[in-house]
């Protein structure tokens, strides 16, 4: 734990270290963010409701997408790019480490530019969600539950590219359906669209089921999102193990 600890805080300090560009990247996220979030507020000013979701319920919405986004793709940047990295054999120095590479991968990298949604989902709790202790914690929880169902996603697709080659597109475009699908309220959508948003492409436990559990709290729905975020973690670990026993060298030493 010590080593991943002071992996990521190397990495933190390798973004860090060009000031200007961590700034410009983080900000322009943050005005991103903030346009998407300014065109949701208009258009629920003329148009009320949508299904039965409130204006302030699609701030929820976005801050736990933001802080999602920031938490998974943020500060676990190398989630998303497990298959490129295993295309061009940067899996390999990672292999002779006394460390799980999994983790080591994953605690590697930084994005910058999404270090902004990380900043930009909190300030938008604060100032939209109505936070109280109790919701202040739930968001926390739907949050890291959240993060933990996105990275366990990408990182089973990106484990696909040991067994089937490819550089990990099918990684990517996991990640922008379930980035998609999230971006929306939750009963927008009906029939199998919404059985697919709690099975297949899990972007229910994203945005959806961590804003009823703030507004609606009850105990079930605590229980299942955990169950849900511990369930992907661990079938998340299977499925890289096993592609890791069929993974062959790509024979390039260099820094993962």
């Amino acid at each position: 734990m010590r080593t991943l600890l002071g992996t990521m805080r190397t990495a933190v300090v390798e973004a860090w270290s060009n000031r200007r560009s961590f700034w410009v990247q983080a900000s322009a996220m943050i005005l991103n963010d903030a346009a998407w979030v300014a065109f949701w507020g208009l258009f629920f000013h003329k148009i009320g409701q949508v299904r039965g979701w409130r204006s302030d319920q699609v701030m929820l919405m976005f801050a736990i997408l933001a802080t999602v986004t920031g938490i998974s793709m943020g500060l676990l940047s190398n989630a998303r790019k497990l298959g490129q990295l295993v295309a061009d054999g940067q899996l390999d120095a990672v292999l002779t480490l006394p460390v799980d590479p999994l983790a080591y991968l994953l605690v590697r990298r930084v994005d910058t530019a999404l270090l902004g949604d990380l900043a930009f989902g909190p300030v938008l709790f604060a100032v939209a969600a109505h936070p109280t202790p109790q919701r202040t914690v739930l968001y926390v929880l739907g949050a890291l539950t959240g993060s933990a169902v996105f990275v366990s996603f990408v990182v089973m697709l990106g484990s696909v590219t040991m067994v089937a080659g490819g550089r990990g597109e099918q990684a990517d475009l996991g990640f922008q359906a379930l980035l998609i699908l999230a971006s929306y309220p939750l009963d927008v959508f009906g029939g199998l669209t919404k059985l697919m948003m709690f099975t297949v492409i899990p972007a229910a436990f994203l945005t959806g089921v961590p804003v009823h559990l703030v507004d609606h709290f009850r105990w079930a729905t605590l229980a299942a999102m955990l169950g849900v975020a511990v369930g992907s973690m661990l079938l998340a670990g299977v499925v890289f193990r096993a592609g890791l026993r069929r993974y062959r060298s790509g024979a390039l030493w260099t820094r993962a």
